[in-house]
């Protein structure tokens, strides 16, 4: 009996302690991340303020583009990205210190200038670096890094987007698709309800959209279902247009320097050919108008898709989430009346799939759904998501990301099988 109670004992001691440790960690990253991110927040809303105060910003486009190629080149993070955070969970590759200020000042450039990126990129980059320094100065293991590497993540995450459930469940997912670090839930999650509260009160608002669901039906549900098909196609044209034209543009102009100047000219180029700087930046006005007045041009998602492109591929910097966000809010606004569903929770409907197509996590967009539009819809996004996902295969903005298992089958891969 003693020797039971004994045992019991270490148990119970030793888990409080690992639980010790975790909030430790989880409170250093939240506030760290929530920090940088709260100031890289208002930067980036500084500069899209002063792109479009003053639309002569857009001609410095090219210049915009050397000096982030030099950034990259005096910090030594030449090439390095989303990817290299991805390596640092999977194998515990070391990330470089310098990468947080490199893509920090080279995505507020790119947003000042009207380069056509998000944000998630940047903050998945430098929340990963974040975590895993942390967890340097901690003493952390090498597979504890790796843990804080993930709390990094979803707390800048958390910070830029106010949803600290889905950007958890994003982290632990997002590496390998049909692995879950069950390990990181509750660090990751502190972690980001610290960076949340922190961010409140350094007034950074929470992505939130009032959007009006139907009731369920069986009809709106089968409608929603082949919608679903047709948000897959949107998601693997996306991401093949963004992997054909990254190939193009380094075949074409191996040399950085050249190929960020060309780049740069081609958006300014596309820009003044459109007429409106209305593909330039994040785009996230377009996204409110389409999602709560239901309104977008038919080409929106398709020259969102090309913008995006050609700005990353040159090498600005950013991200793709909220490109994805605008490219199915756009495509979902103008193609749901056609199967019969309001065009503004269309336009919500294809936001949340064609970033669950695009980053092949089904459970942390529905988490996002939630916490972005509210519980009403759940079962909506639910067959939404479901269908793009299982549709996309190996579709995905992240080449280094794994597929432990098949989408369709209840097989498991001998070997970490990449996306295409």
């Amino acid at each position: 009996m003693q020797q039971r109670l004994r045992q019991s004992w270490l148990r119970v001691r030793t888990s409080a302690l690992l639980l010790g440790k975790w909030l430790i960690l989880a409170a250093v990253v939240g506030v760290l991340c929530g920090g940088i991110g709260a100031l890289f927040y208002h930067a980036i809303t500084g500069a899209t303020a002063l792109r479009t105060q003053y639309p002569w910003l857009l001609a410095a486009l090219p210049v915009a583009g050397f000096l982030i190629v030099w950034i990259y080149k005096i910090t030594g993070t030449e090439g390095q990205g989303t990817n290299n955070v991805i390596d640092a969970v999977q194998d515990g590759t070391p990330l470089q210190m310098l990468l947080l200020p490199a893509i920090f000042c080279a995505t507020v450039l790119t947003h000042l200038v009207g380069g056509s990126a998000g944000r998630e990129g940047a903050a998945l980059q430098m929340g990963g670096d974040i975590g895993w320094h942390a967890g340097r100065l901690l003493r952390l293991s090498n597979h504890d890094c790796r843990v804080a590497t993930i709390c990094g993540m979803a707390a800048f995450f958390t910070a830029l987007f106010g949803t600290p459930l889905a950007a958890t469940m994003f982290a632990m997912m997002f590496v390998n698709v049909g692995l879950v670090f069950y390990a990181a839930f509750i660090p990751a999650f502190a972690a980001s309800l610290v960076s949340y509260g922190l961010c409140t009160v350094l007034h950074v608002a929470p992505v939130r959209f009032a959007v009006q669901a139907p009731e369920t039906a069986p009809l709106p549900l089968l409608q929603t279902a082949f919608f679903g098909l047709a948000c897959a196609l949107v998601t693997m044209l996306f991401c093949a247009l963004l992997r054909l034209i990254g190939r193009w543009m380094k075949q074409g102009f191996p040399n950085p320097w050249l190929r960020v100047v060309v780049g740069g000219c081609a958006v300014l180029a596309a820009t003044l050919l459109c007429g409106s700087m209305r593909y330039n930046g994040a785009g996230t006005d377009v996204i409110r108008q389409a999602i709560e007045q239901g309104e977008a041009l038919p080409q929106d998602f398709l020259l969102k898709i090309l913008f995006t492109a050609v700005t990353l591929a040159a090498g600005y910097k950013g991200g793709e989430v909220v490109p994805s966000f605008f490219i199915g809010a756009t495509f979902g606004c103008v193609a749901a009346p056609l199967f019969g569903l309001p065009a503004g929770f269309g336009a919500a409907l294809g936001m949340v799939a064609v970033f669950c197509g695009a980053t092949n996590c089904l459970f942390s967009s529905l988490a996002l759904s939630v916490e972005v539009f509210g519980a009403e819809g759940l079962l909506y996004f639910a067959v939404v998501c479901g269908i793009c996902h299982a549709l996309t295969g190996y579709t995905g903005l992240y080449s280094h990301q794994g597929f432990m298992t098949e989408k369709l089958e209840s097989e498991y891969h001998a070997a970490n099988r990449r996306s295409t």
